[in-house]
C-alpha cells in the first residue's frame, strides 16, 4: 500500500526532508489540536488511554511519509509505509471498541491531512522546493493519508465485526440463562458481560425465522434474540422483547401485525419463561397474536386430557341418548350456561323458539335433575362445554370459541342461574 503511494517518483532535497522532520512533534500537536477543535467525537479522547496509542499513530504516520517522501522504497514488511499502515488499521480497531463512527474517523484523517500538508508545505517553500516538486508532493501527501485511512476504516470495520460476534453470543447466552431460569445473581452476570441494560418486564414473541429481521427492526435495541435454543419449533425464533407492558403492548402487537407472530403477557424480567411457555401454547394451539385475549381458552387448554375427562363424565346423562338429539341437548346446555338461563337469549343464539327451548330444558332436568341446580356441578358443566375441543393431527388439542349465528354478538361466557 505504502509502496505504491511513493511510485510517485519524488524525491525532497534532504535539507528540506530534514527541516521537516525537525518539525515532526510540533506538527503532531497542530493534527490533534484540530482534529479535537474539529470533531466532536474527539473531544474528550486524548484525556483517555487512546491519547498516546493516537499520538503514536499520527508520528509514526508522519515519519513514514516523510521516509517515502525521501525517496525511500522497501518490500520489507517492516518499512515505514508498511509499519504506518498497520499502525492505522491498529487505530480503526481502537477507535471502534472506543466506540466513534467510520465518520468521525475519516474527519479525523482529512482533517490530519489538511494540517499536515500546510506545515510540511510551508517548511518545503522556505527550504525553496520547486512550484513541480511541490505539486507532486501534494499528490504524495494526500495520496498516502488516503491509504492510510482506508487501512484505518478496514480496522473498524473488522474490530466491529468481532465486537458484533462476541455480542451476539453474550446476549444469546444472557437469553437461554432467561429461558432457563437460572436465578437473578448467573443472570444478572450475564447480563452485565452483555452490557444489557435490566428491564423491568420482557415479553416472548415466537416469529418465524424467515420474519424475524424484519421484525426486530421494529422493535427496542435490547430485545433478545434466540434462534437455537433446543425448545423451540423448527423455523421459530424467540424473541425477548424489554418493557412493552401497558400502553406500549399496543406498540408491539402493532410492530408484529402481518408478521405470524405470537407474543405472550409481559412479566417481570426474570419470570420470562412464564411469558414464553404461554407463547408456545398458544402458537400450538393456533392462537394469537395476542396471547392476552385468548386466557380462556388457555385455561381450558391447560390440561387437555382433564377436560376431556371432565367433558365425558359431565355428558354421561346423555349416553343413552340417540347422537342427533344429544347433539341439539349439549347445544342447548350449553347456550343456556352461557346466558345465564335466560330463555329468550338461549332461543336468539340456537335460533329456535322459546318453547323449543324449554321443552329441551325440560329433558335436560329428567337427565341430570338437581345437578342443574348445583353450583358445583354447574361450573363443571361451564368448563367442559365452555368451547369445543377437538383433537388435530399430531395429537395436539386445537380449541375455538363456541359457535355463534351470523349477525349476533358472541354471548358472554358467564355462570348460569339456576333454576331459571
Amino acid at each position: 500500500m505504502a509502496r505504491r503511494a511513493a511510485d510517485h517518483g519524488l524525491r525532497l532535497p534532504a535539507g528540506a526532508i530534514g527541516a521537516m522532520r525537525a518539525q515532526l512533534p510540533h506538527v503532531s500537536e497542530r493534527v490533534m489540536s484540530a482534529v479535537i477543535s474539529e470533531v466532536p467525537s474527539y473531544t474528550n479522547a486524548f484525556d483517555s488511554r487512546m491519547a498516546e496509542t493516537i499520538r503514536n499513530a499520527v508520528e509514526l504516520a508522519l515519519g513514514g511519509f516523510l521516509s517515502l517522501a525521501s525517496g525511500r522504497r522497501s518490500t520489507d514488511p517492516g518499512a515505514p509505509g508498511a509499519t504506518a499502515a498497520t499502525g492505522s488499521y491498529q487505530l480503526g480497531r481502537g477507535e471502534a471498541r472506543s466506540g466513534r463512527s467510520t465518520e468521525a474517523l475519516l474527519a479525523a484523517f482529512r482533517i490530519g491531512a489538511r494540517v499536515a500538508w500546510r506545515e510540511l508545505s510551508t517548511a518545503a517553500v522556505a527550504n525553496r522546493v520547486e512550484p513541480a516538486v511541490l505539486v507532486d508532493f501534494a499528490e504524495l501527501v494526500f495520496a498516502y493519508i488516503d491509504e492510510l485511512s482506508a487501512a484505518a476504516v478496514a480496522g473498524h470495520a473488522d474490530e466491529r465485526a468481532t465486537l458484533g460476534r462476541i455480542r451476539r453470543r453474550r446476549m444469546e447466552r444472557l437469553g437461554r440463562e432467561l429461558l432457563l431460569g437460572t436465578g437473578e445473581q448467573v443472570v444478572g452476570a450475564a447480563a452485565e458481560e452483555a452490557g444489557w441494560a435490566i428491564p423491568t418486564t420482557l415479553t416472548a414473541v415466537l416469529v418465524p425465522e424467515a420474519h424475524a429481521r424484519s421484525v426486530l427492526g421494529l422493535l427496542p435495541g435490547g430485545t433478545l434474540q434466540l434462534d437455537e435454543a433446543a425448545e423451540l419449533a423448527d423455523g421459530t425464533t424467540l424473541l425477548l422483547v424489554p418493557d412493552m407492558h401497558d400502553r406500549r403492548r399496543a406498540v408491539l402487537l402493532r410492530a408484529l401485525g402481518g408478521h405470524d407472530a405470537t407474543a405472550g403477557q409481559a412479566v417481570a424480567w426474570l419470570d420470562v419463561r412464564r411469558s414464553y411457555e404461554r407463547a408456545s401454547r398458544a402458537r400450538r394451539l393456533g392462537l394469537g397474536p395476542d396471547t392476552d385475549l385468548h386466557l380462556t381458552e388457555l385455561v381450558l387448554t391447560s390440561d387437555a386430557r382433564a377436560r376431556e375427562d371432565l367433558r365425558v363424565r359431565v355428558l354421561a346423562p346423555l349416553a343413552e341418548v340417540r347422537p342427533a338429539t344429544a347433539e341439539k341437548l349439549v347445544e342447548t346446555l350449553r347456550a343456556w350456561l352461557r346466558h345465564q338461563g335466560r330463555r329468550e337469549g338461549v332461543a336468539a343464539e340456537l335460533v329456535v323458539h322459546p318453547q323449543t327451548v324449554r321443552y329441551r330444558m325440560a329433558q335436560l332436568r329428567d337427565l341430570y335433575g338437581d345437578r342443574l341446580d348445583d353450583p358445583d356441578e354447574v361450573l363443571a358443566m361451564t368448563v367442559a362445554l365452555g368451547m369445543p375441543v377437538r383433537p388435530v393431527p399430531g395429537g395436539r388439542v386445537s380449541a375455538a370459541r363456541p359457535p355463534s349465528r351470523p349477525g349476533r354478538p358472541a354471548p358472554r361466557a358467564s355462570p348460569p342461574r339456576p333454576g331459571r
